[in-house]
């Protein structure tokens, strides 16, 4: 504050003021005013430029993961179609040859079937001619009345062989009553004793054959039963591979469709991601060229201001102003003799009384500041004095707007940073918690879609600010052209007045003037008058006009284009929140997990514990500037709140209007 009252105290004009140190004043204050508002447009472009390259950092990551997430489903994909194809050819191969051992299996039957029918019938033949043999043998063994019977009946065997049946049809032809009278007993003897020979070997052919029979049949019985289970075995094992594989084949058929779904919806995000991206690099790239170009203008503008007011400010005009301009100084003596009176007078009362006063505000608040001011107050000339408080009074102003909109930036800063470094140490925490439960799915979509809605939230949120900004700007832009309106009439009628004064002065007094140039203007005659410098005074003035005409044009165009970009901005966010809170829907109704990986999750830790440890580090950066140490951002407010009373006190009092009594 000491630094500040010395400046103000070193640059106070002199008593009297010319329409030159107006001049001067005014692009002095427009000087001010152009290099604030260049300040605070650097420092409002310097946040908008690390946006964007937070924004296209943010977006270019998330983009490369959805790829390298789009990659590995594609690979995912391939592998269940692959796989899939595999399985279906696999199945139809067994069901081929399920198909065909079904096949063999009745074939066996059938054949079995035919064999045993043919065993049982032969063997029949067999077990029958092996009766009737036995029973001959017996009869002619025995000598009784029914040899014939029972010879006929095996000679009727188709079994038996044509030479057998010869034979016994031979034996037959003789009368068997014949055969038991004596003469002739030893001829029958031999005869039936070659016949019953026969029959024996006849009966034990037809038992080994038999026996042969059965022996072959059990064989072919157990071969079948052999084939058969090998058969059914088969076509066991065949029908549950078939089971099986059909199972992990629609297992997979599931999983593939999943993350078909999980592919559309990550290519869709990813798609908006890089829209977001090339929507955002479109609009920083066009910022910053406007921002160039704004810059180059503000600069120009101020360095063009300097030229004029060393070109006004110089021995040329100014000092010639001093020396003859003293017709101006008395129409304003006209209009303040006792304001006049005041300032040529250092010991006037009421500059005593103000230099009480502010020496008691001083010690009842505490103010280094008053306290200065109150000891120059009563050792400087009242003109002095009075433009020194008001010159306080609007540094004072300017330094409350400039710290209200540092502490807004850092209560930006430091909220941002809060909110990143909440965000950061709620994904560690929720990171470790994967790490512990990989197969947590249904938590993990929970998550999901309580990220979602916190975008929606951040949406709702940036749509309500971006409202807010935008009716502060509106406003703000509407006082800019009412402004500017109101300054244009008031330098019309000063340009006016000059006009009219100058071209009186033309009428009586003649002049030569050179062509506009950087260079002061020079005469090449004695001077006869102040036409010249008030020429250059109302051109000046014609050129502050265009400057508050173009303010008012640019301005209505910047309220314009800001409209079209809020507009714009609202209508982007609706759909993005819309696409969100469909995502949000479609996910909660599919809570389902095949697959986490805990290298994912490690890593994901890793990298938000390294952004948390940044958003640390840049909170210990803001600490110093931007976190209260000792008096806080209320008490400097209330304090130069109480200073600026003081001193608008103080300004009624030398004033006249406000003289209050010191107790």
């Amino acid at each position: 504050m000491a630094k500040l009252l010395l400046l103000l105290l070193a640059g106070v004009a002199a008593e009297q003021v010319t329409p030159i140190q107006k001049v001067l004043t005014l692009m002095e204050e427009m000087k001010a005013k152009g290099i604030a508002a260049k300040n605070d447009e650097e420092v409002k472009f310097s946040a908008f430029s690390q946006w964007c390259q937070n924004t296209k950092k943010s977006k270019s990551d998330e983009i490369a993961a959805g790829n390298q997430a789009i990659e590995k489903l594609n690979a995912e994909i391939e592998k269940a179609r692959v796989l899939i194809s595999e399985l279906t050819d696999r199945i139809l191969e067994l069901e081929e040859d399920v198909g065909r051992w079904n096949k063999d299996s009745k074939s066996a039957t059938t054949v079995r079937d035919a064999e045993r029918a043919d065993f049982t019938a032969t063997v029949t033949d067999y077990t029958e001619s092996i009766f009737a043999v036995a029973g001959a043998i017996n009869v002619l063994k025995k000598r009784t009345g029914d040899a014939k019977q029972a010879l006929i009946q095996v000679s009727s065997l188709k079994l038996v062989p044509a030479h057998s049946k010869k034979a016994l049809a031979s034996f037959l032809q003789q009368d068997p009553e014949l055969a038991y009278a004596a003469p002739e007993a030893n001829a029958y003897e031999f005869q039936s004793g070659g016949v019953v020979e026969m029959l024996e070997k006849l009966n034990d052919e037809f038992s080994s054959k038999k026996t042969d029979l059965e022996k072959e049949e059990l064989g072919a019985q157990q071969a079948f039963e052999q084939i058969m289970q090998q058969l059914a075995d088969n076509i066991e094992n065949g029908q549950f591979e078939i089971n099986k594989k059909t199972k992990h084949r629609a297992e997979t058929q599931q999983l593939k469709a999943e993350k078909e779904g999980d592919l559309a919806q990550t290519t869709a995000d990813r798609d908006e991601d890089q829209k977001y991206l090339d929507d955002t690099t479109a609009l920083c790239t066009q910022k910053t060229s406007d921002f160039e170009s704004r810059n180059k203008l503000r600069g120009d503008e101020i360095e063009a201001i300097q030229k004029a007011i060393d070109i006004i400010g110089s021995q040329a005009v100014a000092g010639s102003g001093d020396k003859h301009l003293p017709a101006l100084v008395q129409i304003r003596a006209k209009r303040g003799a006792a304001l006049a009176q005041l300032r040529s007078d250092t010991n006037n009362p009421a500059q005593q009384r103000v230099a009480a006063f502010l020496a008691e505000r001083a010690r009842t608040s505490g103010s280094r500041l008053l306290s200065e001011l109150a000891a120059a107050a009563g050792a400087n000339p009242f003109g002095k004095v009075k433009k020194m408080i008001k010159d306080l009074i609007v540094k004072l102003m300017e330094e409350g707007t400039s710290e209200t909109e540092h502490k807004g930036w850092c209560d930006t800063e430091l909220t941002t940073n809060k909110q990143t470094r909440d965000k950061k140490t709620s994904d560690i925490n929720e990171l470790n918690s994967n790490i512990e439960d990989l197969t947590a799915t249904i938590a993990q979509l929970t998550q999901d879609c309580a990220d979602l809605t916190a975008a929606v939230k951040e949406l709702d949120d940036a749509m309500a600010k971006e409202t807010e900004e935008r009716n502060v700007a509106k406003a703000t832009n509407t006082q800019t052209v009412k402004d500017a309106k109101a300054a244009q009439v008031a330098v019309e009628e000063a340009t006016a007045v000059l006009k009219d004064f100058y071209a009186k002065s033309a009428d009586a007094t003649a002049f030569a003037q050179q062509p506009a140039v950087d260079a002061p203007e020079t005469f090449d005659k004695p001077y006869q008058g102040m036409g010249a410098s008030g020429g250059g005074v109302v051109d000046f003035l014609e050129v502050i006009l265009t400057d508050f005409q173009r303010l008012e044009s640019e301005t209505s165009a910047s309220e314009a284009e800001e409209e079209d970009e809020y507009k714009n901005f609202m209508f982007e966010s609706k759909k993005d929140k819309a696409l969100k809170e469909n995502e949000t829907r479609l996910k909660s109704q599919t809570k389902v997990d095949k697959e986490s990986a805990l290298h994912d999750a490690n890593t994901d830790l890793k990298t938000t514990q390294e952004q948390l440890d940044k958003a640390l580090e840049y909170y210990e950066k803001l600490k110093p500037t931007c976190v209260d140490s000792g008096i806080t951002y209320a008490e400097r407010v209330k304090r130069r709140e109480e200073e600026i009373v003081s001193l608008q006190e103080a300004l009624k009092i030398l004033a006249g209007t406000d003289l209050p009594t010191m107790a």
